[in-house]
């Protein structure tokens, strides 16, 4: 790149966007289907189509060819193609200007392309080079007995595919599966009870297919066609994968309240279009179940009013610094860890900021004031002494290690307060339940 930028400065670039580049092969893949039954991706770039007795349906194999190039041009895309009798043979000339080989002219057509072209390693067509074998003529013409000895099967084997010794199939991958169902309305409806009524039915059948391929839906979204063809959409997300039409109806019900029917909606389309997998399990109706459950409810109807990010849970973390000992994580794509088991002396239940300490006497203080209210020691533990972790660098702990107490006092509150040997100053960090 720093090359073509020297010769042309004003080069525009940008990073490449892989996971894109081929969801939009596949979607390139299926529109190709109206041109052959049979169509597969081939490498990251390029499809291959088995174009046997279909090409009389244009008129011949240079139409098909002309209108999938015009069709191409008009969505914007560049592209080579090729036809030929074999795989191999198409494969190179496609990318090597494109064609088309008559039939039966494979070794003529594919003469004057280079050896590379017989997807074959950069090693070996270096070495074909440099015995003067830069063409798939110079191979063809040459006996091929001592061109396995020296570069191997793998080199015969990609020549007799070219050529149609050796079949090379198109084998098209099976489709994933589309989870969508709809329906269209004989009169137009627009009453709430209505329209969740046609939503039963259609999470009915797509749970069902959820369930036939072991998937459950994150991201559910309902479009609702007016007559006056206008559009509605109510999307939902959920907190977990879930195919339970009446847990996911219930969420659907605000948004569809929301929605303007217009004249009156005659179709309905439900699709899920995030999924994840949801093996089947032992479901029970205990008390731990329906808890389970409702908890994934409530996060689902917050995440969907306030968004998903906004919605956090507390999950430990390997830390024995205090405020490092946890961190928040969005509840909806997590699950609950319980805290490790700690042995030493125990944690306040409430952790804050510290807070400073004024008039206190003694160590641990026997009387102090804290947030304009005066305290007297009752009992003391402690204490806890716990050191800077180094390799952070961390501002409220530059002063150096702490010395952690709890203390009970006797008007109550029991507080977890600190001080550092470098400093006489006590502060407050947490209270006890």
């Amino acid at each position: 790149m720093a090359d073509a930028r020297a010769i042309y400065p004003d080069l525009s670039t940008r990073p490449a966007n892989l996971a894109r580049e081929a969801a939009s092969l596949v979607g390139l893949r299926r529109w190709v289907s109206r041109y052959a039954p049979m169509v597969a991706s081939d490498g990251t770039d390029g499809l291959i189509a088995d174009i046997t007795g279909v090409a009389h349906l244009f008129g011949g194999e240079a139409e098909l060819q002309d209108d999938l190039h015009a069709r191409i041009e008009r969505a914007g895309l560049t592209a080579l193609s090729a036809i030929a009798d074999t795989r191999g043979a198409a494969y190179a000339l496609a990318r090597h200007g494109g064609g088309i080989i008559p039939e039966g002219a494979l070794a003529k057509g594919t003469a004057h392309l280079p050896v590379s072209a017989l997807r074959i390693d950069h090693a070996t067509a270096d070495g074909l080079g440099r015995v003067g074998l830069s063409r798939i003529g110079d191979l063809i013409a040459q006996p091929r007995a001592p061109l396995g000895r020296r570069f191997g099967a793998f080199l015969l084997l990609r020549l007799d595919q070219l050529l149609g010794y050796q079949p090379e199939p198109v084998s098209a991958g099976t489709e994933p599966p589309h989870f969508g169902v709809r329906m269209t309305l004989p009169e137009p409806i627009g009453l709430q009870s209505d329209v969740m009524a046609g939503l039963a039915r259609l999470l009915d059948r797509l749970c069902a297919t959820l369930a036939l391929h072991h998937q459950g839906a994150r991201r559910l979204r309902l479009e609702l066609r007016r007559v006056d063809h206008g559009t509605a959409q109510v999307e939902i997300g959920l907190a977990r994968p879930m195919r339970d039409p009446a847990r996911i109806a219930a969420l659907f019900s605000k948004g569809v309240d929301e929605v303007d029917a217009g004249f009156g909606i005659d179709a309905m389309r439900l699709s899920a279009p995030v999924t994840e997998p949801m093996p089947p399990e032992q479901t029970g109706s205990g008390p731990a179940q329906r808890h389970q459950d409702d908890l994934a409810d409530l996060v689902s109807r917050l995440g969907n009013r306030i968004g998903f990010d906004h919605v956090l849970r507390l999950a430990p973390s390997d830390s024995k610094i205090p405020e490092r000992s946890f961190h928040m994580t969005a509840a909806a794509w997590s699950e609950p860890v319980a805290a490790p088991l700690r042995r030493g002396p125990l944690r306040p239940a409430t952790l804050f900021l510290s807070e400073p300490v004024t008039h206190a006497s003694g160590n641990p203080p026997v009387r102090f004031r804290w947030r304009r209210m005066e305290f007297t020691t009752l009992r003391a533990h402690g204490p806890e002494r716990i050191t800077p972790e180094w390799w952070f660098d961390d501002p409220a702990w530059r002063s150096g290690l702490r010395d952690y107490w709890r203390i009970e006092t006797r008007e109550g509150p029991r507080l977890w307060l600190f001080h550092t040997p470098q400093a006489p100053d006590w502060r407050v960090q947490g209270e006890f339940v």
